[in-house]
């Protein structure tokens, strides 16, 4: 079996979103390396899909890659803050819609050779309509988008966030047989 050993790190820069550490590793043939690590809070996320399989998207732009794309509502854990909790609260904040009881998704690690983050996905069958969200500069736009389009949508590169792309691909194959 072959297995990296990390047999330390020191933070070279820090914030209060992430760490960026210096790791002294171990490879199987007993060479060392420097690797550069960034440690994460987790990650929740939340949507809702319809009784007609539509699914609640924010349609956003990202400034570091300069893309649009659908995107489910997401934001950091607060510290002390339960995961599902959390979730929900970005939902309402980014969406202006609340969701009825969650269900665990799934969880990824989408730069797992990089980061330790974790993002936690979870989705509802129903959702309440609050009012406009609060945290409106997050997106341009907040939509309910038909489940049988993820696959056009992927194709065209409207669907990049890795944690988007699992969940919506998941929620496709439960919901749209």
């Amino acid at each position: 079996m072959s297995v990296w050993k990390n047999l330390g790190e020191k933070t070279v820069y820090e914030n209060p979103w992430l760490r960026v550490n210096l790791a002294d590793v171990e490879l199987p043939d007993g060479r060392h390396l420097d690797h550069y690590l960034i440690r994460q809070r987790p990650v929740a996320l939340a949507t809702a899909v319809n009784e007609r399989d539509e699914v609640l998207l924010l349609w956003r732009h990202r400034f570091i890659t300069d893309t649009w794309g659908w995107e489910l509502a997401a934001g950091v854990v607060e510290d002390g803050e339960d995961i599902e909790a959390a979730a929900a609260r970005e939902m309402l904040e980014e969406t202006g819609w609340r969701p009825g009881a969650l269900q665990h998704l799934l969880t990824v690690e989408p730069s797992n050779g990089l980061s330790d983050a974790r993002h936690h996905v979870y989705w509802s069958e129903t959702a309440e309509y609050v009012g406009y969200p609060e945290d409106d500069f997050e997106s341009d736009r907040r939509e309910w988008v038909p489940l049988g389009d993820v696959p056009t949508l992927l194709g065209r590169g409207e669907i990049r966030s890795a944690n988007a792309v699992a969940a919506l691909l998941l929620l496709h194959h439960m919901r749209c047989r």
